[in-house]
């Protein structure tokens, strides 16, 4: 596990470790619930005082939108449910690394903290490739967790590629 918002690592504490597997695991029924649908499995959601207030997996076949990844998503639930675009003192959860345009929409939204699963390393955005969320130009940064579930959040994605080749 990795924790890192441009600043020297802080480690979680042991509630706060608890807590983010926990929500990760609901990230992983949305992301299965998305391969039930033929769609990758990537699931998301975002947390707000300790309650779940969207959830989403990916939908861009489903809704045929390339921009419906499953962060994309829960961030329109979340701010329609919150009635503002801006998220503040939200944490979103994901299974894995986030894009550039989904790192972009973190940013946009003010969102306070990301947790994600396993990095990308094809098109991750946070640290793989990118720092978006960090990154000294921006006028927002995200405070990042990352390593949450990483294996069962890879394994996910792996064996639904496998079934397809």
């Amino acid at each position: 596990m990795h924790c890192y918002s441009g600043m020297p690592d802080a480690k979680p504490s042991p509630t706060e470790t608890a807590v983010d597997t926990a929500f990760m695991q609901a990230a992983l029924d949305e992301a299965r619930a998305s391969a039930t649908r033929g769609e990758i499995p990537i699931g998301a959601l975002i947390v707000s005082r300790g309650q779940i207030i969207a959830r989403a997996g990916n939908r861009t076949i489903m809704d045929t939108d390339p921009t419906a990844h499953a962060e994309i998503v829960a961030l329109r639930e979340a701010a329609l449910r919150l009635g503002n675009y801006r998220l503040i003192d939200t944490t979103m959860y994901v299974t894995i690394e986030p894009c550039a345009m989904c790192a972009g929409a973190l940013i946009q939204a003010r969102v306070a903290r990301l947790v994600y699963g396993a990095d990308d390393r094809r098109a991750g955005a946070v640290r793989s490739h990118f720092s978006i969320l960090s990154h000294d130009a921006l006028n927002h940064r995200v405070q990042v967790t990352t390593g949450i579930l990483a294996e069962e959040c890879l394994g996910l994605l792996r064996d639904f590629f496998l079934t397809r080749r």
